[in-house]
């Protein structure tokens, strides 16, 4: 149960418990607040996602100032998306942010410099004309990026190895089917480990993230 309680499917995780006749792990109980944080960053509500990830663990981007950056860079990222909806082109809520939030933690690392600089370029050509270095930042991708990240924190903060047990153990039991059937065993010709209706539940809402296309920026 460690892999789904790590990638956050609930839905999943409840299933194996109910039928392994096991208990759910108090970090189990813990999914649904990492699903929200999630969900936040999927939609662009990166001050949302902030909030919660300092009511779950307020030390956090405290300590790990590279994700907060990332976190900081993918919200100017959001304003100045919304910047290319606005029919007033207004950029000052983008630059205000840019000056308050990010300025004073780029000379810290040089990573931040560029990070900052490249993401600023945003303001400077047109969304539609944007070089691909540029339009990556526009792309559902990059949200995908930085939720997996906040989930690695979140759980190595709890304790929780992000390389679950059972990743170790779903690549062992592929390896035996796999000498069962170089030995000629009789196996059904595909074997499901039964979660994938469960897994595919919980999948739905970031399936809907993509419903444009995950290669397509989210542009105007």
């Amino acid at each position: 149960m460690d892999y789904l309680i790590s990638e956050g499917y609930p839905s999943a995780a409840q299933k194996f418990a109910s039928e392994a006749n096991i208990q759910p792990t108090s970090a189990a109980e813990s999914i649904n607040e990492r699903v929200k944080i999630r969900e936040a960053i999927y939609a662009g509500d990166i001050q949302t996602a902030i909030e919660r990830i300092n009511e779950l663990d307020p030390m956090l981007l405290e300590n790990d100032t590279v994700l907060h950056f990332s976190l900081l860079r993918l919200q100017l990222v959001e304003l100045i998306r919304k910047t290319s909806h606005d029919s007033n082109d207004n950029v000052t809520p983008a630059l205000d942010f840019a000056t308050t939030e990010l300025a004073p933690r780029a000379p810290t690392n040089p990573h931040f410099v560029e990070e900052l600089e490249r993401t600023m370029a945003l303001l400077i050509f047109p969304h539609k004309d944007l070089p691909p270095s540029l339009a990556a930042l526009l792309e559902p991708r990059l949200r995908k990026e930085v939720a997996e990240r906040v989930n690695e924190a979140l759980l190595t903060a709890q304790g929780d190895s992000p390389k679950a047990k059972l990743f170790r153990l779903v690549r062992l039991r592929a390896w035996s089917e796999q000498k069962a059937r170089e030995a000629k065993k009789d196996l059904p010709e595909n074997l499901s480990i039964g979660l994938e209706q469960a897994q595919a539940q919980d999948g739905r809402q970031e399936g809907a993230m993509h419903s444009n296309g995950e290669g397509e920026a989210m542009v105007a």
